[in-house]
């Protein structure tokens, strides 16, 4: 940009060439690293000599594209959608997105107030299936909500089924989220989530690589994917059947480097089959929003320990829980035929015997001890209920 805030010719010709390029164009990303924008854009507008790596007939393609091109014209529609355009080394553009080369965004068109590079620093991409199930979106949301609540951005595709629900965990536990789109940030898709997108460029960020206007494609929704990879710091998928534009976004970001988290699901689950072939390769499996800031977090970003519910035998002494061992399930036992189960003399296991029986644990029977109904239960949930 200028001084006064206008776009400079490498701003303005980067916006120019989002009308050329396909997202992803390595070629034409090498010539921008080779040549520069302005030139490239010359080359293209003007009819200088053809750059290399495309044929006589995708060369004339592109000059088509870049005469029709109306950059002042996009720069303005932007504008009206509350929109800006964020170039490679600006002030907002976000570093790591770098390291995808010279596959790297000619720029982004950024939707909503805060500032990307600042979100990107510390974000998690959640994605998964288009038709996931409830408890996919039930997963998805849960996680989202934890991440924001642990101040975690959370990035996801604006898509029906996981990253609809992903945004919208987010969104309710009053947290940071972003939708990265596969077509103009003025045209939200899909067009049931109209409400949803622009929900989100009110309270967080609507970004994309295409400028106002342009429509998506199959081709440039999975192209999409490597932005939202690379400009996170690790990626979660909840649900993907093994064809899934969200094991390419895993896959992406294990390419970059990225940390990727997988989240069970039924065995009997088509929908689970994908994360469960990510989990059997490089991810980690993680159930929860503290499993995932424990791995992308910084340094003493821990999960809790996890373990079952603490029940009353765990607080015995051993040497007294050794004697409730000892005792039969069913029936009375002489106080000899405890100790010598509990490995203890006759007189260790009498003082242990009533001070179980002050805790509930048992009870005298005649002349032996046996198991209250009360023991007798907790042992059952011990047991995991066999």
């Amino acid at each position: 940009m200028s001084g006064d805030g206008a776009p400079d010719g490498a701003h303005r010709a980067r916006v120019l060439l989002t009308r050329v390029i396909e997202p992803g164009d390595e070629v034409a990303g090498r010539w921008l690293r080779e040549h520069g924008a302005e030139e490239v854009a010359l080359r293209l507008r003007e009819g200088g000599p053809r750059l290399p790596g495309v044929s006589d007939e995708r060369w004339a393609g592109l000059r088509a594209r870049a005469v029709r091109a109306e950059p002042e014209r996009d720069l303005a529609a932007a504008r009206e959608a509350g929109a800006r355009f964020v170039c490679p080394g600006g002030f907002e553009w976000p570093a790591q997105l770098d390291d995808l080369g010279d596959a790297r965004p000619v720029g982004l068109w950024v939707r909503g107030r805060p500032s990307l590079r600042l979100w990107a620093l510390r974000s998690v991409a959640v994605v998964g299936a288009r038709a996931c199930t409830d408890y996919g979106a039930h997963a998805a949301a849960t996680l989202a909500a934890g991440l924001a609540e642990r101040g975690w951005v959370v990035v996801s595709g604006g898509a029906y089924g996981v990253d609809g629900a992903a945004h919208r965990g987010t969104l309710a536990a009053g947290g940071a989220t972003v939708a990265v789109l596969a077509c103009g940030v003025d045209r939200p898709y899909p067009r049931g989530h109209t409400e949803l997108i622009t929900r989100i460029a009110h309270q967080g960020l609507v970004l994309g690589e295409l400028p106002p206007g342009d429509h998506p494609t199959p081709s440039r929704f999975i192209l999409r994917n490597r932005v939202i990879a690379a400009l996170t710091r690790g990626t979660v998928v909840v649900e993907a059947a093994y064809r899934s534009g969200a094991l390419a976004t895993a896959r992406a970001a294990q390419r970059l480097g990225r940390h990727t988290m997988g989240v069970p699901g039924p065995v009997t689950s088509g929908l689970s089959a994908g994360v469960h072939e990510l989990l059997r390769g490089e991810a980690v499996l993680v159930s929860d929003a503290a499993e995932v800031a424990e791995l992308v977090g910084e340094m003493g970003e821990l999960a809790p320990d996890r373990r079952g519910p603490v029940l009353p035998r765990d607080l015995l002494h051993p040497a007294a829980a050794r004697v409730l061992a000892a005792l039969p399930a069913r029936g009375a036992a002489a106080v000899r035929e405890i100790a010598r189960g509990a490995g203890t003399s006759d007189d260790d296991a009498v003082g242990r015997l009533y001070e179980l029986r002050s805790l509930g644990f048992v009870e005298r029977h005649d002349d032996g001890w046996k198991l209250t109904r009360q023991a007798v239960s907790a042992g059952r949930q011990d047991h995991g209920g066999c």
